[in-house]
């Protein structure tokens, strides 16, 4: 979902920037983030997820991390644009009207 709105946004390739520099930062709390494929297919970005992530109920913890760096990439990018965006998905509201981080 979250990549879908933001690709709406900003596009796909902006998007897999975005994710993958928030993956990187957050590799070191969430290692299975390593196996998180950003590439680009028939001129879209698309991506395949950790295998650890369809083996949990509820968000996984890597799943946290990797918002958790999202939302300051946003906010520097962005200011407030993008998470206005996302706060029209119902299943991302919450997350994306949580008080930003400041960036690292």
């Amino acid at each position: 979902m979250l990549w879908d709105a933001l690709a709406d946004l900003l596009g796909t390739a902006a998007t897999a920037a975005i994710v993958g520099r928030a993956a990187r930062r957050a590799l070191p709390r969430s290692p299975e983030l390593g196996e998180l494929r950003i590439a680009r297919v028939d001129r879209e970005y698309g991506y395949v997820l950790p295998g650890s992530f369809e083996r949990t109920e509820g968000p996984p913890p890597a799943l946290r991390n990797l918002l958790d760096e999202i939302r300051p990439l946003l906010v520097e990018l962005t200011g407030q644009v993008a998470l206005r965006h996302l706060q029209r998905v119902p299943e991302l509201r919450e997350w994306a009207a949580a008080s930003p981080v400041a960036a690292a």
